[in-house]
C-alpha cells in the first residue's frame, strides 16, 4: 500500500464501537511486538484498527510471518506520490480552509528551531495532510500515535487538519530529555488523553503539563499474552547442570548497556562463575560490541543471533536461567515482562519505571546503572543458586501475569478510544471492562507503604524510541 492511500475496506456490515487510526513513522518494525499485541487485543475488544506509517520497513527486518501480514495490512506515505500529496491538502483546503491555516500555524509553532527544524515541520504538515485526507475518506474517529517524539507531531497535525481527536502513549525516557523541543506540554494539552506506560511515564507528563491535565493521564501498560507462556518452563531452570545461561534481549544501542553486561561476564568468570551469554537483537553498533566481547575475553561465550520472531525469543528464554538487561535509560521493558512471564529471575537497573516492574530481591535484583561490581555480583550470586533462581523467576511470573496483561491493558485503551468515539456521536457498543480506567488502584510492590513502586524522576519494548526523519 506505499505511496497510494487507499480506502479501506471491513466485511463486517454494522459499524465497529469505535474507528481508530495507529500511526508511527515506521511500521512494523522487528522492535514493534508489543504494538502488534495492543492492536490484535483492540480489535478482539471490537474496535476496527488501521495502520499508517510514513515509512515501510524492509525485507530484512521482517523476522516473523505475523510481522508482515502487519505489513501488508499498513498504510504507508513514502515513496510520495505527488498528486496524492497535491491532491490531499487541497481537499483539506477546500473542506475548511481556516482550518487548514490553523493546522498551519500549529505546524509552525510546534517546529523545532533553526532552519532544518522548520524544513523537518514542513515535511510532517505535508505528510499529516495526506494522512488527514484518509482519515476524514475513512470516517476514523479517533487518531493514536506511539512516542511521543516525531510520531505524535505528525498525528497531532493530522488531528487538527482532519478535525478527529488524538491520543498517544508516552513511552520515555528519551523524549523526556528533549521534552521542550518536542513540545510534550502542547501535545498533552491538545489531545484527547495520553497512555502512559508506567508511573513514573505519567509522572513526567504531570511535570510537563497543567495541574488540570492530569485527569487525562491514564496508566495504560505494554504487556504480553500470557497464552504463549501458559505453560511452566520445562527446560533452563529445570536443568541443575551445566553452564548458567543468561539472555539479553534488546535493541544493540549504547543505552542497552551491553558493554557493562560483557563485563560484568568477564570479572563473573574470573571468579569462578561458569555463565554464557546469548544476545538477541540488532542495530548499527552490533560489530561494535562483538569486537567489545573479544577484548573482554568473553566472545567464546557470548552468542550474538541478531532479531528474533517472538516464537525464537520464547526458545531463547526458555532454555535460559536468568535474564539480564543493564540500560542507562528505559521505560518499562517488555522484555523484561517476557524474562519473567518465562519464569526467568531478572537483573535490571534501578531506571526509569522498571521498579515498577521488578521488585528487588522478590522477583529479581535491580543494580545501579553502569555499576559492574554489583551487575557482577549478581549474576555470581544466581549462577551458584538454582534454588533462587526458580523462587525468584516463579515470583515475577505472577506479577507478570496479575499486572501486565497484554489483553487486559487493550481493553483499558478500548474503553478510552470508544468514549472518544461517543463524543462524536459514532460509538454503537460499549466495550465491557472490569473496572473504570480512573478508579483504577496504582501496582503496589508486596512491601508497599501505599504509594505506587517507581521513582518518580522515560521503551522499547519500553524502547527508548529515537528523532526520526521524516
Amino acid at each position: 500500500m506505499s505511496g497510494e492511500l487507499t480506502p479501506h475496506t471491513t466485511t463486517s456490515q454494522a459499524r465497529p464501537s469505535a474507528r481508530v487510526a495507529y500511526f508511527t513513522m515506521e511500521y512494523p518494525r522487528a522492535t514493534d511486538t508489543f504494538i502488534r499485541r495492543e492492536i490484535d487485543g483492540l480489535r478482539a475488544a471490537g474496535l476496527e484498527i488501521m495502520t499508517f506509517a510514513v515509512r515501510r520497513p524492509g525485507d530484512d527486518e521482517m523476522v516473523s510471518d505475523e510481522q508482515r501480514i502487519a505489513r501488508d495490512e499498513t498504510t504507508y506515505v513514502l515513496p510520495p506520490s505527488v498528486g496524492n500529496l497535491v491532491g490531499a491538502h487541497l481537499r483539506l483546503m477546500t473542506k475548511s480552509p481556516k482550518r487548514w491555516l490553523d493546522s498551519a500555524r500549529l505546524a509552525w509553532s510546534t517546529s523545532r528551531a533553526g532552519v532544518k527544524g522548520r524544513l523537518y515541520q514542513l515535511f510532517y504538515f505535508v505528510e499529516a495532510g495526506v494522512i488527514a485526507d484518509s482519515l476524514i475518506e475513512r470516517d476514523v474517529d479517533h487518531v493514536h500515535a506511539h512516542f511521543g517524539d516525531v510520531a505524535t507531531s505528525v498525528a497531532m497535525i493530522a488531528s487538527s487538519l482532519a478535525d478527529r481527536p488524538y491520543s498517544f502513549t508516552l513511552h520515555g525516557p528519551g523524549v523526556f530529555f528533549d521534552a521542550n523541543v518536542w513540545e510534550l506540554g502542547t501535545k498533552i494539552e491538545r489531545s484527547r488523553f495520553v497512555s502512559c506506560i508506567s508511573w513514573f511515564a505519567r509522572s513526567q507528563a504531570q511535570l510537563l503539563s497543567d495541574e488540570d491535565a492530569a485527569s487525562k493521564l491514564h496508566i495504560i501498560h505494554c504487556g504480553i499474552d500470557p497464552d504463549r507462556y501458559s505453560s511452566a518452563p520445562e527446560r533452563g531452570l529445570a536443568i541443575d547442570g551445566g553452564p548458567t545461561k543468561l539472555a539479553f534481549v534488546a535493541r544493540l544501542d549504547h543505552v542497552k548497556g551491553l558493554t557493562i553486561l560483557l563485563d560484568a561476564m568477564r570479572d563473573a568468570r574470573a571468579s569462578g562463575a561458569d555463565v554464557e551469554l546469548t544476545v538477541v537483537g540488532d542495530g548499527p553498533k552490533r560489530s561494535a560490541f562483538e569486537r567489545h566481547a573479544r577484548k573482554a575475553g568473553v566472545s567464546d561465550v557470548v552468542n550474538f543471533v541478531g532479531y528474533q520472531s517472538q516464537d525464537g525469543v520464547a526458545e531463547v528464554l526458555s532454555d535460559a536461567h536468568a535474564f539480564v538487561l543493564p540500560s542507562f535509560a528505559e521505560g518499562v521493558p517488555v522484555s523484561l515482562m517476557e524474562a519473567s512471564a518465562s519464569g526467568l529471575p531478572v537483573i535490571a537497573t534501578q531506571v526509569g519505571g522498571v521498579s515498577e516492574l521488578v521488585i528487588d530481591g522478590e522477583t529479581g535484583f535491580i543494580v545501579p546503572p553502569g555499576d559492574v561490581n554489583a551487575l557482577t555480583q549478581r549474576i555470581v550470586s544466581l549462577a551458584a543458586d538454582r534454588d533462587l533462581c526458580r523462587r525468584l523467576g516463579a515470583a515475577g511470573r505472577k506479577r507478570v501475569f496479575d499486572d501486565f496483561d497484554s489483553g487486559v491493558e487493550a481493553a483499558r485503551l478500548a474503553t478510552l478510544f470508544v468514549a472518544s468515539a461517543s463524543e462524536r456521536g459514532a460509538a454503537t457498543v460499549k466495550t465491557p471492562i472490569d473496572q473504570p480506567i480512573a478508579t483504577r488502584p496504582p501496582l503496589l510492590s508486596a512491601h508497599s507503604s501505599g504509594e505506587p513502586s517507581g521513582s518518580p524522576t522515560g521503551q522499547t519494548d519500553g524502547a527508548t524510541p529515537t528523532p526520526e526523519s521524516p
